[in-house]
């Protein structure tokens, strides 16, 4: 495969994407142009007569970058362990005591280091993350996404209440988180990287004083920062927010001036009619992390019911709450927990009255959520292999995964088959690739 180091590039593959919640696009043997990062055309390699920079191989597919719209990246050294407790306990005893370590530069460092190429290698071209409280590793956490490439939202997890938080890991006052997320928006802003952008980061409202939360939604709005937080992750948070705010977890957010156009709220799972409305309204968006909420969400989070309701949807790993860096992993489960709520799972009910019907989603909703969808929720034009959009991609090889499944079979699979198992099998082995903004990203780790 030949290449082009900068962001200038021509490609010749076959393109896989989704446009839509239930639309599968192939377009064989095109030719994709990309001028400074931004695609320019696509154009049947039959009536392309320019120079082409790279060749994709008959077993190979282009599709569009990975948007992963929720990462805990202090939880990268505690990735599929200590799944065991309720959340509220899991955070006291095994989060926060690791997150207050990023006090270390020096081990903050060694973890980015780790952990931004890794995600990059499983088709990650987009993260939104949480930091911890720590100026100095957010920073960094920053700096390390600007260095390898990686298209980045970053926070500064603010966190100040005095019952929601241990002592020795909280902001000491309101006032002081503010203005510590104000310094922190600054400084990785001062970085200069087109691909890199500060995002402000409540953690959830268990978490943060009223003052606190009033002071972020203002933030916000005077430096046009989008926003990320939790929202009705669990019963216990749901609960929590009716009972201290007297509403539920949307609209207390909405009152602090959270809730704007391109929020991130994270689960979500708990969602009434009118809360999935108002989110709609206010164009925000929901991270649905299928992976974690099967360990901390107490239910299965509704993506068919949200999608119709208008509110845009993309996926989150949730790292460390779920215990897999891969999206593709993680829209593999979303398919197979939309198939659980809509069938049911308790056997003492009859099947007519198990389940949610209406519930199912595909390996093309899935996909289109990890793709499309998270561009939807930032509102960037990524997403999508089209003219206008940047060029944030990955090389998929079809015909043998990594895992030992059988190869592709392309002479019997339809595309729709091919597809369907990109989208279920598809690991870090099988991706030869990876373009973020035109620019291929190198070295990749060894698999």
């Amino acid at each position: 495969m030949n290449d082009s180091t900068d962001n200038t590039l021509s490609i010749r593959a076959t393109v896989m994407q989704t446009p839509t919640t239930d639309q599968l696009e192939v377009r064989h043997d095109v030719v994709v142009e990309v001028f400074g990062g931004l695609i320019a055309s696509i154009t049947p390699a039959d009536d392309f007569h320019g120079q082409v920079d790279v060749v994709l191989a008959d077993d190979q597919v282009l599709v569009p970058g990975l948007i992963d719209l929720h990462i805990h990246a202090p939880q990268w050294p505690q990735l599929g362990t200590g799944l065991d407790m309720p959340l509220e306990e899991w955070l006291f005893a095994y989060t926060f005591p690791l997150e207050a370590s990023f006090a270390d530069e020096d081990f903050a460092q060694t973890v980015w280091d780790s952990m931004v190429p890794t995600l990059l290698a499983n088709g990650t071209t987009t993260a939104v993350y949480y930091g911890s409280t720590h100026n100095p590793a957010t920073t960094a956490l920053a700096a390390t996404c600007a260095e390898h490439g990686q298209r980045a939202f970053v926070g500064r997890v603010a966190m100040d209440h005095p019952e929601g938080t241990p002592e020795w890991y909280r902001d000491d006052s309101a006032a002081d988180a503010v203005a510590a997320s104000a310094a922190s928006i600054d400084a990785i802003r001062a970085l200069g990287s087109p691909l890199v952008e500060p995002i402000v980061t409540p953690r959830f409202i268990p978490a943060c004083t009223d003052e606190l939360l009033t002071g972020l939604g203002q933030l916000a709005h005077d430096t046009d920062t989008l926003v990320q937080t939790h929202c009705s992750e669990s019963d216990w948070e749901h609960q929590y927010v009716i009972d201290r705010c007297g509403m539920s977890d949307t609209e207390a957010l909405d009152s602090f001036g959270l809730l704007r156009p391109s929020t991130v709220l994270a689960h979500s799972v708990h969602l009434s009619d009118d809360d999935m409305a108002m989110i709609a309204r206010n164009r925000a968006g929901i991270a649905h992390c299928p992976l974690s909420n099967a360990y901390f969400g107490n239910a299965v989070f509704p993506a068919r019911r949200a999608l119709a309701a208008g509110v845009a949807v993309g996926l989150g790993t949730d790292i460390a709450g779920g215990p897999s860096p891969s999206l593709f992993a993680n829209a593999a489960h979303a398919i197979n927990a939309s198939r659980q709520l809509d069938d049911g799972v308790d056997i003492n009910l009859a099947a007519a009255d198990r389940g949610m019907a209406g519930s199912r989603i595909d390996a093309i909703t899935a996909f289109w959520m990890a793709t499309k969808g998270g561009a939807d929720v930032l509102d960037r034009p990524i997403g999508l292999l089209e003219v206008g959009r940047r060029f944030d991609a990955l090389a998929v090889t079809i015909q043998s995964f990594g895992d030992g499944t059988p190869p592709g079979a392309a002479a019997t699979d339809s595309d729709e088959r091919i597809f369907e198992k990109i989208v279920r099998l598809t690991t870090a082995a099988d991706i030869d690739a990876v373009w973020v903004d035109g620019r291929r990203l190198a070295p990749v780790p060894q698999k």
